[in-house]
């Protein structure tokens, strides 16, 4: 089961890919930090620095995956369709 429903493509999420190098992910709400993180190193074969989860105001659950610098957000956020 997968756990990233999909990318977000919200004027600060597209600052956030490029400042940061980091991609918004709307994730379910069972999800955690470590599952996240292997999910998103698997399905795009990048590497993981650090994940930070919220919950929305309306309960969904969002994760900020900042990526190595090694690897582009800008690539990752083009195969999720957000760019």
């Amino acid at each position: 089961m997968s756990h990233v429903k999909s990318g977000l493509n919200t004027e600060k999420a597209i600052r956030v890919i490029e400042k940061e190098n980091s991609i918004t992910l709307m994730v379910d709400r069972k999800a955690t930090k470590s599952l996240v993180k292997k999910e998103v190193e698997s399905i795009f074969n990048v590497k993981v620095e650090k994940v930070n989860i919220i919950i929305t105001p309306t309960g969904e659950k969002k994760a900020y995956v900042k990526l190595k610098k090694e690897f582009k957000a800008t690539e990752v956020a083009g195969k999720l369709g957000v760019l």
